[in-house]
């Protein structure tokens, strides 16, 4: 081999440079695209509760205007209750949102809001909640949709319902106008399903706004412990299950009877012995309509006694047990139209 071969073959000395910077971006994007991503799972019940601290938040800010207006024509107010609700709801996200801050319900659940298309998955990830914040361009659309969007959809219902755009005699166009807005409720609401659906299984996007904005809920601090008070849910659980016992059988209790089981146990037995002959012997109240049992010249109050009749074959005087064939007007004057209420024996 003679030695001007030898010379062409031999690499230049900055040969090594060129091929390290040539293939350098070929490696980067290889290693870079598998980097492992960290998985994140953000709980679904603390953004649900966060939703929920927000509208109670949104209910106590609107008992407190109203109480401004309180002196003021009363129904005036419920005229422009759509307009309270968007003021209240603009305010929210104009010192929260606007300003790259929690909503109260997001503070309280330690959640923040994340541009989830920003995200930098190919970086340095340490937590996997790192990531900007949303843009200027969904900020305005979030506020565009939750405030603009409630408020023109409640007045246009309002508006529909007053017009009675609904019935069946207005005019085609009006018809037509109402059959579109159930409509559009209608696949909303659907739509609302399927995305509480999938946020169920993958625990992103709790509404709609949320989805189409790509906003989506991290936790603000990664290592802040959940803490979940249970006594309050407790508490309202044992009172709900004793008020339905309760509700159940209360109506089949019988209160007179109570009432004859425990009168041997009270204490003063002469003031209610004196008692029983002046009150009715059902209800315990002195009677308005005052009517006698007969034979027992005993006083009941004619409803008491014309119930009891009715629902009973065989009615037996509370005092005597003596059965009951009929009834007169107490001061001796009988009343002839009820007076046909006899033998029941």
């Amino acid at each position: 081999m003679s030695t001007s071969s030898i010379i062409a073959t031999t690499p230049s000395q900055n040969a090594w440079v060129d091929s390290y910077q040539k293939f350098l971006p070929q490696w980067q994007s290889f290693t870079l695209s598998h980097q492992a991503i960290i998985p994140i799972t953000i709980s679904r019940v603390n953004q649900f509760d966060a939703a929920r601290l927000d509208v109670e938040m949104s209910a106590m800010l609107k008992e407190q205007l109203v109480k401004v207006f309180s002196l003021m024509k009363p129904g005036m107010l419920f005229q422009y209750e759509p307009e309270l609700d968007a003021f209240l709801e603009f305010l929210i996200w104009r010192f929260s949102i606007w300003v790259d801050k929690p909503t109260p319900g997001n503070g309280l659940m330690n959640l923040r809001y994340r541009d989830e298309r920003a995200v930098e998955t190919r970086g340095k990830v340490r937590t996997g909640l790192e990531g900007p914040g949303l843009t200027i361009a969904q900020k305005i659309w979030y506020c565009v949709a939750t405030v603009g969007g409630q408020y023109i959809w409640a007045r246009l219902q309002s508006f529909s319902a007053f017009r009675r755009w609904g019935d069946s005699e207005q005019r085609p166009l009006a018809r037509r106008a109402w059959i579109l807005i159930q409509r559009i409720e209608g696949l909303y609401k659907a739509a609302s399903f399927g995305n509480l659906l999938i946020f169920l299984c993958t625990g992103r996007y709790r509404n709609l706004i949320e989805r189409a904005l790509r906003a989506r809920l991290v936790y603000e601090s990664p290592n802040m412990n959940r803490a979940v008070s249970f006594e309050y849910m407790n508490r309202q659980l044992v009172w709900n299950e004793f008020s339905e016992m309760l509700l159940l059988l209360l109506p089949l209790l019988n209160s007179s009877t109570f009432k004859n089981l425990l009168r041997p146990f009270s204490r003063d037995k002469s003031s209610s012995s004196t008692e029983d002959e002046t009150s009715c012997p059902i209800c315990q109240a002195s009677p308005t309509i005052p009517f006698m049992a007969l034979p027992c010249q005993h006083r009941y109050c004619y409803y008491c006694l014309r119930t009891r009749c009715a629902a009973a074959s065989t009615f037996q005087c509370s005092r005597c047990s003596v059965p009951v064939t009929a009834m007169q007007r107490h001061g001796g004057l009988v009343d002839q139209k009820n007076s046909q209420l006899l033998t029941y024996r």
